[in-house]
Parts: structure tokens; C-alpha cells; sequence
């Protein structure tokens, strides 16, 4: 037993000497670098930067791009350009307006030390270029082009990548089996990508958001169901005929028998090591076990035989209830079990389908949330509601579960998304919420910015403004205990707009279910000044996160502590406020509110407003039934004035913006 306990102990730095073996196998493979070249690698690599810039005709690029790509400190002045030990790192041109084709593009193959590519936001068209020679990429963003045709299967050899941003194009055909463990963040979304997504654990620990808007996949993270089976199996068995030597250009210089060898010695040994932990496993559960029957027959033995049809309430003093039989007790379990199985509607009333109709239903992927999935589910004959799927909870108890629930849904206000049901159950809990049919305000906000935009204008955001507010100040008002944060997740997307543009609050009091550590990391009132520093949130932490929504309102960027994932967000508080410091205030409008004239006495209250909510200390900071008074008198003055701007610029709202 001593000798299997040792193997067991050290079974760790087995593996770890299994895996040097297998890796001193690939030495030989390693391309060592040749100090004599490096100046032809520069020039290489100048040569394929200079046939981007040709490509590229930008005048900005044009005069930017000359001399050296990277100085003597390993710098580099060219705009965009990164460099590190004389060679190119990083390119980053985003938002450039450029605007070429890339056909048969060959400038990253000598890029060869490339590690950031991201030339996001331009109107570049073509095929993907081929990264094969690009080892050391970890970070590729082309999303927002119209590049077109199939993903490239060259990304497959990326062994470090950790970012692939390719949404907003017109990439079109099967998704490749990425399985790489680096792969942190993914998106496809907004393409005409089809075929079932593989069942690699990397593309299966993505959200459905990261595959949005591409009618024809199918498959896990989606909802939409894969008439054929057999579709990943077709993916898989193409990608391997596709694979190619010249995606994995580097030989190894060890016979192949000499590797073989090497390699079913090296498994063999922790395969042995791997059965024998089982059988040591094995042999004490059943010892174990045989030790429990022991004492179970002992206690058998000691104690009077009883009826087991007779049950005794353990709450009273040996006092038995009526004896009940088995069939009697087996129904009563089918009737629990039947409880748990059906919607618990909040109000009777609202009772108009059951949990079969929400299976049944047609689901929309409405995108991923912090704390679940949510899906638009369509009914026959009913109006559409949304089904949120929570995970990350508290350890709650069934019972503590309800309890918090009923104390969220008894929150009731015009501004607030309410409630219609749940369902509970050990595996799956679903809230179901009323749908808006005009969306969230942050796509309101930054969604559409070309021809066909609806302008978002000052009257709608100062009724926004004021919507949001009224439901903060009710939930300060009517929280049950001053320790809970009536909202504690204040943020554009959850804030809905219906079919009437009225404001609907959603996502309030979850921090009460949601597990600490997860709510800390997730929830906006946890990311204001004061739980860094002392580690608590209240109702002054809503106050602070209504301010930095107001100020994404004026502004129409993003702050970083409420920026969706996959989106970058900016410290929006202290660039306004340093912008108000050094009196280029006219700039941190929103252009198309700027435009209105007449509202800039308007806009610059509320931004008066929005600041003193965005206070360090929480001290002073206002109530939010002060905001509410403060924000109805703002309403008041634009619903006196012609809402007609006649000096709006009606071609602000144009693509030439």
C-alpha cells in the first residue's frame, strides 16, 4: 500500500516527465534564428509593410509610412505599427476608412513575429488572408468589413491565439474545428456562416451571442436544431482531407520511428500508472461499503423491527401522524414532483400559457447576459415574452429561492419590466419577463449610425432619462431591507424600450440570488469608487451607476464599468469631467443632439446632474427622488418649447457623419 501511495503523491511530476519526453521529441523542429539575417528580415518586412500601404492607398498611411518601420529603442513612428527587438509586433488600423479588396494578399507572410492584427471598422472586402506563417498570433480583429468567402482553416495552426473577433462581414460556409486551449474571446456573429458548429470544447464554451445573426448554423450554443446528424461529422472529415503540409511548414528532423517509439513508451507508462490508481480507487470504495454494511446489519440487529407503513413526524415527541400506505405516499411524491414540473405565475391573472407552450415555441436568441441566456419565445395565438436562463446563483434552498423572487416581482412600477412567472427546478431556473418590442437603449443609442438611423432625439432621451430615474427612486423608496441593493446592475442594455418607447427597467434586485463573487465581478454598482476602496455597495452605488448611464446618453460612448462583453468601453467619468475642467464642454455631446440648438441649455443640466451622480464619495451624491425633481424640470422646459428643431441639420444623421 505504501508504494501505490507514493505513485499516487507524485503521480503529478510523472506527468510532468511524460510530457518533457514527448516534448524533447519536437526539439528538433524549432528553426533557430540567425543574427547574420536580420537585416534582410527587416527588409522583408519593410517590403510587405510598403505593399500593404500601396494596397491600402490611405494619404494619412502615405505620409505616415516612411523611413524605417521600427527605430533604433525598438519603437516604431509609423501610426499603428508596434515593434519589439527590431521586428513588427502589432498592426492596428482601425476606424481608417479604408477601403480596399484583398485578393491572394501575401504582406503577412513575412510578418512572421506579428502577434496583434486588427484592422476592425474599415471596408475592406475579399477573402481572409492565409496566418499560417503567422505562429505567434494571438489577437486577430477583422470584424465590421465586407470580407467574404470561407473562414480559413489556416487559423487552425494558431496555437496562441486568444482572441478571434470576425463578426459584421459576409463570411460565408462552415465554422472550422477551433480547439485551441488559448481561445479566450470569439465571434462570428452577423455573417451567412451554415453547417452544425463543432462539438469542440472550445467553440461549445461560447455564448449563443458569439454565433448570432447567421440563419444557418445550427447546433449547440444555438437553439436552432440540425436536420442532419450528421453535419458535424461532414465538417470535420472535410477539414482533415483539406488540411495541407504547407499549414504546417516545419519538419522534424527525428525519424519517425524513433518518435513512435518514443511516444508508446511514454503513454504506456502513464497508462499503467492511470489503472493502477483506478484499481487502488476501486479497492477501497468497496472496503468502505462492505464496512457500512457491517454496521448497518449491527443496528438491524439492535433495534425492534417496525412497520413501514407507519411514519413518525420527527418535529413532534415520538407523537405518529395516521399511518399512510406506500401507494398513498408514492402519490403524493407524483403530486410534488408534478408542482415542480409547471410555471409559477406571479399573478393569476397572467396566467395565458403553460410550460409545454414555452418548449413548443419558436426562440429568438436575444443574446447573452451576465447572469444567463436570454431567448424571445413566440407562442401561437399569444404575445411573445422573453425567457431569461440564470445561472450563477447563491446556494439557495428551493424555499429561499421562491422568497426572493416574490420580493422582486412585488416591486411593481410603470418603469419597471415586470415579472409574469418562473420555474424552478434543481437543474433549471427561468424567469419570464413581458417583451419590448423596440430592443435595449444601448442599441438605441450606438446601434445603426449609418443612412437608414431613426435620430435618437433630445425629447426621447430626456423622457428616457426620466424613466430610468423614477424607477430607481421607487426601488429606493420600497426596498424591504436598506441592506440590499434595489438595483445593483444599472446599464443601458438593461434598460428596454417598448412597442410605445416607454422605459422598462429590467435585471433589478438579482444581486440578491446571484452568487457574491460572481456579482462582484459582474454587477455595475460593484465596479463604483467606493467598493474599491471599502468593499460595500448601497443605494449611493445606483445613484453612481444612473450617472455614468447619463452620461452614455449625452455622449454616446461607452463607459467601461457597464460595456457589454466583447464591446471596448472608455473611463467615461473622468474624461467628461476633464473635458468640463479644461472648457471643451460642446464636444462631449453626441453629435446628433449637439445639432439641436436650442436643447443645449437642457443637455447641459442634465450633464450638471449626471456628474454630482458620478461623485467619488458617495456622500454626495443626490438622492434619486432629488434626480427625479431635477430631471421632471429639464422635461418640463422641452415639452414648453417647439420640439421642431428648424436649425437640426438633417444630413447630420447621413453616412458623410
Amino acid at each position: 500500500m505504501g508504494f501505490s501511495t507514493f505513485l499516487i503523491k507524485h503521480l503529478y511530476w510523472l506527468l510532468l516527465f511524460t510530457f518533457l519526453i514527448l516534448h524533447l521529441t519536437e526539439i528538433g523542429t524549432v528553426a533557430q534564428f540567425d543574427p547574420s539575417q536580420y537585416p534582410d528580415i527587416q527588409r522583408q518586412e519593410r517590403d510587405a509593410l510598403y505593399a500593404l500601404k500601396a494596397r491600402f492607398n490611405n494619404s494619412f498611411l502615405n505620409d505616415n509610412w516612411t523611413g524605417p518601420q521600427c527605430n533604433t529603442d525598438y519603437s516604431s513612428s509609423w501610426h499603428g505599427i508596434q515593434c519589439f527587438n527590431g521586428r513588427v509586433t502589432e498592426i492596428s488600423l482601425e476606424s481608417m476608412r479604408l477601403s480596399v479588396t484583398l485578393m491572394d494578399i501575401d504582406a503577412f507572410v513575412f510578418l512572421t513575429e506579428l502577434t496583434v492584427l486588427s484592422l476592425k471598422n474599415n471596408s475592406i472586402s475579399g477573402n481572409m488572408m492565409n496566418f499560417s506563417s503567422n505562429n505567434k498570433m494571438k489577437q486577430l480583429d477583422l470584424s465590421g468589413n465586407r470580407l467574404y468567402g470561407s473562414i480559413p482553416k489556416s487559423l487552425l495552426s494558431l496555437k496562441l491565439l486568444e482572441s478571434l473577433l470576425l463578426q459584421d462581414n459576409y463570411l460565408t460556409g462552415p465554422i472550422p474545428e477551433f480547439n485551441q486551449s488559448s481561445l479566450r474571446v470569439f465571434n462570428v456573429s452577423n455573417n451567412d456562416l451554415d453547417g452544425s458548429i463543432p462539438k469542440t470544447h472550445t467553440l461549445q464554451s461560447f455564448g449563443p451571442d458569439s454565433y448570432s445573426s447567421n440563419p444557418q448554423l445550427c447546433g449547440p450554443p444555438t437553439l436552432n436544431t440540425c436536420k442532419n446528424i450528421f453535419a458535424t461529422i461532414d465538417v470535420a472529415d472535410d477539414q482533415n482531407k483539406e488540411s495541407s503540409p504547407a499549414e504546417h511548414p516545419r519538419k522534424s528532423s527525428i525519424p519517425n520511428s524513433a518518435k513512435i517509439s518514443v511516444v508508446f513508451i511514454a503513454v504506456g507508462f502513464v497508462v499503467a500508472i492511470f489503472l493502477f490508481f483506478l484499481h487502488f480507487k476501486k479497492a477501497r470504495k468497496l472496503k468502505k461499503k462492505g464496512r457500512k454494511v457491517e454496521e448497518r446489519e449491527e443496528e438491524e440487529e439492535q433495534q425492534p423491527q417496525q412497520h413501514h407503513a407507519t411514519l413518525i413526524d420527527d418535529g413532534l415527541e415520538g407523537e405518529e401522524k395516521p399511518v399512510r400506505s406506500i401507494e398513498e405516499e408514492k402519490g403524493k411524491a407524483v403530486d410534488i414532483e408534478e408542482e415542480k414540473r409547471r410555471l409559477i405565475f406571479i399573478e393569476e391573472e397572467a396566467k395565458s400559457f403553460t410550460l409545454n407552450d414555452l418548449l413548443k415555441a419558436s426562440a429568438e436568441d436575444l443574446g447573452k447576459g451576465n447572469f444567463g441566456d436570454c431567448y424571445k419565445a413566440v407562442m401561437d395565438g399569444k404575445e411573445a415574452v422573453v425567457v431569461k436562463r440564470i445561472r450563477d446563483l447563491k446556494p439557495l434552498s428551493s424555499k429561499e429561492f421562491t422568497r426572493q423572487l416574490h420580493i422582486i416581482a412585488h416591486q411593481k412600477h410603470p418603469n419597471l419590466l415586470p415579472l409574469l412567472a418562473y420555474y424552478n427546478s434543481k437543474d433549471e431556473k427561468l424567469l419570464v419577463y413581458k417583451y419590448a418590442e423596440k430592443g435595449n437603449l444601448f442599441n438605441r443609442i450606438h446601434g445603426n449610425r449609418g443612412r437608414d438611423r431613426i435620430p435618437f432625439r433630445w425629447s426621447s432621451r430626456i423622457s428616457v432619462a426620466l424613466g430610468i430615474a423614477r424607477a430607481l427612486e421607487y426601488l429606493h423608496l420600497n426596498t424591504i431591507s436598506q441592506s440590499i441593493v434595489p438595483h445593483g446592475n444599472l446599464r443601458s442594455t438593461n434598460v428596454l424600450l417598448d412597442l410605445n418607447e416607454k422605459v422598462l427597467v429590467s435585471d433589478y434586485g438579482l444581486s440578491s440570488i446571484i452568487a457574491q463573487p460572481i456579482a462582484a465581478q459582474r454587477l455595475v454598482s460593484y465596479k463604483s469608487p467606493e467598493y474599491k476602496t471599502t468593499k460595500r455597495v448601497s443605494k449611493k452605488s445606483d445613484v453612481w451607476s444612473y450617472g455614468s448611464l447619463l452620461l452614455e446618453l449625452l455622449t454616446a460612448r461607452i463607459s467601461v464599468c457597464s460595456a457589454p462583453p466583447g464591446t471596448d468601453g472608455m473611463e467615461l467619468c473622468s474624461w467628461v469631467k476633464k473635458a468640463v475642467r479644461e472648457e471643451w464642454t460642446a464636444e462631449i455631446f453626441d453629435i446628433e443632439i449637439a445639432a439641436q440648438r436650442s436643447a443645449s441649455s437642457g443637455m447641459l443640466e442634465l450633464l450638471q446632474i449626471a456628474i454630482r451622480c458620478c461623485d467619488k464619495s458617495p456622500e454626495n451624491r443626490p438622492e434619486m427622488t432629488e434626480v427625479v425633481r431635477e430631471v421632471e424640470s429639464i422635461k418640463a422646459l422641452v415639452e414648453s418649447e417647439d420640439e421642431e428643431d428648424l436649425s437640426m441639420d438633417r444630413s447630420l444623421t447621413d453616412e458623410s457623419l
